[in-house]
């Protein structure tokens, strides 16, 4: 095997181009905005799960005769299939959909009513321009 030198200075070069580009890619907006998101969407699992596990959960229980969903199972031979716990999972993944959902919802009603209003504002400014050439006109 040949014994190649390593020049310091190519691979200072080097690895500062590396750590501006990653400075670059990270202060993207891009990256930022998924990073909160995954964060924010975290959070928000958890207080959905434990909405459903213990506040719906129990009260479909009373619902349905006082079943816990969670200690359903069906056994078959050796193997256990935990059937409820899959029931639940389902039941909170529709909630989460639909929390999403009306979160949406919420957000669209009020960016609607934004563009609303700037549209109005936009009108008013073109009807007043029109205002003043024709008052600059009649001069």
């Amino acid at each position: 095997m040949e014994n190649k030198k390593v020049d310091k200075k190519v691979i200072k070069e080097k690895s500062g181009k590396i750590i501006k580009e990653f400075k670059v890619f990270i202060s993207k907006g891009n990256a930022l905005d998924l990073a909160v998101g995954v964060i924010i969407g975290s959070a928000f699992g958890k207080i959905v799960t434990s909405i459903v596990n213990d506040i719906l959960m129990p009260v479909i229980g009373i619902i349905i005769g006082g079943h816990d969903f969670s200690n359903l199972i069906i056994k078959i031979g050796d193997a256990t299939i935990r059937y409820g716990s899959f029931v639940q999972n389902v039941i909170d993944f529709f909630i989460v959909a639909l929390c999403i959902f009306v979160f949406i919802k919420l957000i669209n009603i009020f960016n609607k009513k934004e563009e609303e209003t700037k549209k109005k504002k936009d009108e008013q400014i073109v009807l007043l321009e029109e205002i003043r050439d024709l008052l600059k006109n009649n001069k």
